[in-house]
């Protein structure tokens, strides 16, 4: 189907804002492909997919109408894509942000080899898990899709139709701001 006309997607937003059901229909008919592969390479599931899908139709006929620039449906709607499938991830899997392969990036995971140090990891698991709920969307997008649902690169930039160069980019921008997030908590936490 290619990408979407954002002018005809546009004029379709403003026609369902103003109720015209007929017009959300198309919006749905228009994402819908887009929506469900994002969906099935975030959960890793069809029918979790399929839920996902469902839901994040049902919130975004109830918001529609909180759209200042219709021209930006497709992002807005990607956004609303994600908080559904992470959210719906956290609730139905055992849900850890924060993997040791990250976690690596930060810290020494041999510290788990003790108590003490499994009490230090895992106030460094959740210092790098609050980090990372601070990060711009799409940095936190790249870093969730890689880390938590251990997504290759390529997958992570099918799934969210960019190219793999853009991941690339924002997960280095994701692990930078991290690196930073991280360090002044250290100097600022701890005496």
């Amino acid at each position: 189907m290619g990408e979407p006309d954002h002018a005809y997607l546009a004029s379709l937003v403003r026609q369902a804002q103003a109720g015209d059901t007929a017009a959300f229909s198309e919006l749905y008919a228009q994402t819908y492909n887009k929506m469900y592969n994002y969906s099935r390479h975030y959960l890793r599931d069809d029918y979790a997919a399929q839920d996902a899908v469902q839901e994040i139709y049902i919130l975004a006929l109830k918001n529609i109408t909180r759209i200042n620039n219709p021209m930006l449906f497709t992002a807005w709607l990607g956004r609303i894509a994600f908080h559904d499938c992470f959210d719906y991830a956290k609730k139905n899997t055992n849900y850890q942000l924060v993997d040791d392969e990250l976690l690596s990036n930060f810290y020494d995971p041999k510290l788990a080899s003790d108590p003490q140090g499994q009490v230090e990891l895992n106030a460094e698991r959740e210092a790098l898990e609050r980090a990372i709920e601070q990060l711009p969307p799409m940095q936190k997008t790249v870093v969730v899709m890689r880390y938590y649902n251990n997504m290759k690169l390529n997958d992570v930039a099918d799934a969210m139709d960019i190219s793999l160069s853009s991941v690339k980019r924002y997960l280095q921008a994701a692990v930078n701001t991290l690196h930073s997030l991280l360090s002044s908590n250290v100097e600022g936490g701890k005496a």
